[in-house]
C-alpha cells in the first residue's frame, strides 16, 4: 500500500477519499458481516490488508463481524497427527479425534492470529464460539445425497444451526470491539459442532439484520465454465450451475448461504476476491463492481 501511494498526486488521494464519503454516509451504523477464508488468511501482506480494512470500517462507524474458517489448517494439523482429512459433497467428516483438533486450531490458533492482527493494526477484536453467550446452538448435520436424497450421509460431528443468540456480538459491537466468530456451535448435551464456516456468516448476517455479507474466497468471484467472471447470480441461475456442475464441492455451500441470506433480507451479498488487496474496501467504499453478487430473485 505505501509504495503505491507515493506514486498517488495529493489530487488524486483526494478524489478517491471524496469518493468514499457517500458509501461511509450510506453504510454508518450498519453491520457488515465478513467471511475471511482462503489466501487472505495465510499471506502475510494479505492478513495485514484484511486487518486494515478491518479496522478501517469500524473507525468510519461501520460494524463489521468477522467469521473465519480454517480449512488449510486443520489439514496441516491433522497431517502432523498422521489423519488424513475426508469429504463427503464439501463437508469434512469429523470424527471425536478431528474434533478436537478443529476446536484447538480454530478457536485456538487461528481465531487468536485474527484477533492479535486486527488489535495490532488498531483496532479490539474479541474471539468467540459458539459457546460463548450461547452464540450458535447447533445439532447434528443430516446430509442428504445430492443425486439421491434417501441415502442420509454420515459426516461425525458436523453440525447444522438450530438458533443464533446475537446478543454477545451486539454487546461487543455497541462497545467498540470487533466481534471475531469460530464457525463451532454446540449441542443439547454440550457437545460440540463442526459447522461449514460460510454457513455461520450467511446465518448471523442473516439475525443481525446485516446491510452487507462479503465472503472472500480465493477466486474472483464465481465462473462460468469458460472462467469468465459472473457479475450477478439470480436463484434460477444458481440451480442452473448447480445442475451442469459448475458449481460445486465446497462452492455449494458458500453460495446455498449466500442466496439464503439474500432471501432473508441482507441488503447485498457479494463474493469477492480475497487474494487482492484491501478488496473489501473496494467493495464497500468505491463504485467499482467487485466479485459476484448473489441477488434474491
Amino acid at each position: 500500500m505505501s509504495t503505491e501511494s507515493k506514486t498517488i498526486s495529493p489530487r488524486d488521494n483526494a478524489d478517491i477519499l471524496a469518493q468514499a464519503l457517500p458509501y461511509i454516509r450510506k453504510y454508518h451504523g450498519k453491520t457488515m458481516v465478513i467471511k475471511y477464508g482462503g489466501n487472505a488468511m495465510t499471506d502475510p501482506a494479505l492478513q495485514a490488508a484484511f486487518a486494515e480494512d478491518v479496522v478501517l470500517l469500524k473507525l468510519v462507524g461501520i460494524n463489521p463481524v468477522v467469521v473465519h474458517g480454517g480449512g488449510p489448517q486443520i489439514e496441516t494439523a491433522l497431517k502432523r497427527l498422521g489423519k488424513q482429512g475426508h469429504f463427503i459433497q464439501g463437508m469434512r467428516v469429523t470424527d471425536a479425534e478431528t474434533m478436537e483438533v478443529v476446536e484447538w486450531v480454530l478457536a485456538g490458533e487461528v481465531q487468536q492470529d485474527i484477533v492479535g492482527l486486527i488489535n495490532q493494526a488498531g483496532g479490539k477484536a474479541v474471539g468467540l464460539t459458539g459457546r460463548d453467550g450461547g452464540l450458535i446452538r447447533a445439532r447434528k448435520l443430516k446430509l442428504l445425497d445430492q443425486k439421491d436424497p434417501s441415502v442420509e450421509h454420515d459426516v461425525g460431528q458436523v453440525g447444522d444451526i438450530d438458533q443464533i443468540d446475537p446478543s454477545v456480538v451486539k454487546a461487543l459491537q455497541d462497545d467498540q470491539f470487533i466481534p471475531v466468530v469460530s464457525p463451532i456451535g454446540f449441542g443439547d448435551q454440550n457437545e460440540s459442532y463442526n459447522i461449514n464456516a460460510d454457513v455461520v456468516a450467511a446465518k448471523l448476517a442473516t439475525v443481525l439484520q446485516a446491510e452487507k455479507l462479503l465472503m472472500l474466497t480465493n477466486i474472483p468471484g464465481v465462473l462460468d465454465k469458460s472462467g469468465e467472471l459472473l457479475p450477478e447470480l439470480t436463484p434460477r441461475r444458481i440451480d442452473e450451475l448447480v445442475q451442469d456442475g459448475t458449481i460445486s464441492g465446497g462452492m455449494l455451500p458458500k453460495i446455498a448461504g449466500a442466496l439464503d441470506a439474500a432471501k432473508s433480507g441482507v441488503s447485498a451479498v457479494h463474493i469477492i476476491d480475497g487474494r487482492v488487496p484491501h478488496s473489501m474496501l473496494l467493495e464497500v467504499l468505491t463504485d467499482q463492481p467487485f466479485g459476484t453478487m448473489i441477488r434474491s430473485h
